[in-house]
């Protein structure tokens, strides 16, 4: 006789699903299993736990074999960005085997494939959205009008930056909202020289400390967290032992885990979304293992997308039923369109001559932050929106000669002085959404997994063109007006995604004909599907988008365990 488990589907069915571990998809297994749902996290890649899965975090230099660098032929492995790929982070990074793209238009899209997913590689800047960010489109005309506004989000970015730890200052920026801060780093000297040439120069520009996701006087609930203090080692992307940056391995996994409400499930690879015609709603989702490549399949009544913007849109796009012969709530045709990300192309950099009797102590784990000025209160220029700037400095250190030898050579190395500051900038451009940047599932090709793979078709604007240039013109005359010499400003012609913020193809909206999520960002024609990362974003801003996806997911999740209490879901 067969040894059959009639409680199969029993065994692997859950009050709630959420896809993805990263940073939004940690958030929703903390709100989701604190509130009492048992629910199964999902997450593609391998398992990494704080702490314990941190390999670099406490070398030294002379430690790594090759200094740092990858060997050629491990460069090869990531593709275009292996020469930049350090030996301390290598481990965090995707290899270019696992999920192949078709690339219609150059894009750089990063991805990083484990527990944690990218919140072990982020830069931590956590500005919140004002209603000038949230009010864009419809003021201006582009995309569609966002369902929600800044007094929608405000308590849930209260919410996520008291659990988060967020270091920063009251500014008192209308378009650049306060939140609720821990103390900041301090800025540098050429930095405060900077800021104060700005303010007497600009009436509506600022240069102020980029609010950053870092423990710098621990509150109860990040000591009850078991994080640490920041220890300013500047080596986060290797993973924090201190906990002192937010992640979702340091933070809000471990506080879901610990509610006994949540299993964790790696080399999960989602496949698609099961929709249930008959009760009109998703009734699972179907996943891929990637050690045995058995397909397995699991229940719940809740649906949490998080799998990274671009994988958001092809999960949808491959979840065809009768009902959706198009991809899951695509009745409008517009799943995987609207593409958009943020224009890092503007750099600058110079010298500051000035406070050369000056260097540094110790390191800063943050930098300094311009928050947008173009377009802000009145449209001013050929182009529409704006860009933020983000600033950094840092001494060349102390100099001396090696010339002579014996006596002569002895005395060059004891005159030592210090060397000029260097200071850069980098622009962070809102890039408009247009239809014909999107996201599509190939005809025949799929992935080793036998998932189709996902053709990426994006590309600049004119608009973007010319907000380089801008961005160029600006920031020269700024530093000229600080004394800064040997200025350089360039258009580093990256191709579009090296940002490492892809957004929409699932964008939120008032109305299901031009938009597939609602203000709680349901699916319009699927209620229990949600979709909280990058890919709900209906247009950009300029500022850094994870706090705003973590406040999106916290307010999401919420709502949906209200909504399967009342009986609605």
């Amino acid at each position: 006789m067969p040894n059959l488990n009639i409680k199969a589907k029993e065994q692997a069915t859950y009050d709630a699903i959420v896809i993805g571990s990263g940073i939004s998809g940690g958030w929703a297994a903390k709100e989701l299993c604190e509130s009492g749902l048992k629910t199964l996290v999902l997450e593609r890649g391998r398992d990494v736990k704080h702490i314990k899965d941190y390999p670099t975090a406490t070398k030294h230099p002379w430690e790594f074999e090759f200094g740092g660098k990858l060997t050629l032929e491990n460069q090869k492995e990531f593709g275009r960005r292996g020469a930049r790929i350090h030996e301390s982070t290598a481990h965090f990074w995707m290899k270019e085997g696992e999920q192949e793209t078709v690339q219609e238009k150059p894009f750089q899209w990063t991805r990083g494939y484990q527990v944690g997913g990218k919140s072990l590689l982020w830069a931590r800047q956590t500005q919140r959205w004002s209603d000038y960010d949230f009010e864009g489109p419809a003021r201006d005309g582009y995309a569609v009008d966002w369902p929600i506004r800044y007094k929608d989000l405000a308590p849930w970015y209260s919410h996520v930056e008291k659990f988060s730890g967020i270091a920063g200052n009251k500014d008192g920026l209308p378009h650049l909202p306060d939140g609720e801060f821990l103390k900041p780093f301090d800025l540098s000297c050429v930095e405060r020289h900077f800021q104060k040439v700005i303010s007497e120069n600009y009436q509506n520009r600022h240069l102020i400390h980029g609010r950053c996701a870092h423990v710098t006087d621990p509150q109860e609930i990040h000591i009850e967290q078991g994080r640490a203090r920041c220890q300013h080692r500047n080596l986060c992307n290797r993973g924090c032992p201190f906990g002192g940056y937010f992640s979702s391995n340091a933070s809000t996994l471990p506080w879901a885990e610990r509610t006994g409400n949540m299993t964790l499930r790696p080399h999960s690879v989602v496949h698609s979304i099961i929709y249930d015609k008959e009760r009109g709603k998703a009734s699972g989702v179907r996943i891929i293992d990637g050690n045995d490549m058995q397909f397995y399949e699991y229940y719940a009544d809740i649906i949490f997308v998080n799998a990274s913007a671009l994988n958001s849109n092809l999960i949808l796009l491959n979840s065809i039923s009768d009902r959706f012969p198009n991809g899951l709530g695509n009745d409008n045709g517009l799943l995987g369109k609207y593409i958009s990300w943020h224009n890092y192309r503007g750099q600058i950099s110079a010298q500051c001559e000035d406070f050369q009797d000056v260097t540094s102590t110790g390191k800063n784990p943050s930098h300094s932050y311009i928050p947008r000025f173009r377009n802000v209160f009145k449209q001013e220029t050929d182009f529409l929106r704006g860009y933020a700037v983000g600033i950094g400095s840092s001494s060349r250190g102390v100099q001396f000669s090696r010339e002579g030898i014996g006596e002569v050579l002895k005395q060059n190395l004891i005159k030592r002085t210090l060397g000029p500051w260097w200071v850069a900038g980098w622009m962070q451009g809102e890039v408009i959404p247009i239809e014909s940047n999107h996201v599509r599932l190939h005809e025949s090709l799929t992935d080793k997994y036998g998932i189709p793979q996902l053709v990426l078709s994006c590309d600049w604007t004119e608009n973007d063109d010319k907000m380089v240039l801008d961005y160029m013109e600006q920031m020269s005359e700024m530093f000229d007006k600080a004394g800064f010499v040997n200025i350089n400003a360039r258009d580093s012609g990256a191709p579009p995604g090296s940002d490492i913020h892809e957004m929409g193809g699932v964008r939120m909206g008032h109305d299901p004909k031009d938009s597939l999520l609602n203000k709680w960002n349901q699916l319009h024609h699927c209620k229990n599907v949600f979709v909280t990362d990058g890919a709900c974003m209906t247009s950009t801003a300029t500022q850094n988008p994870s706090l705003t996806y973590m406040a999106i997911t916290a307010r999401a999740a919420n709502y949906a365990v209200e909504e399967l209490k009342k009986g609605n879901l």
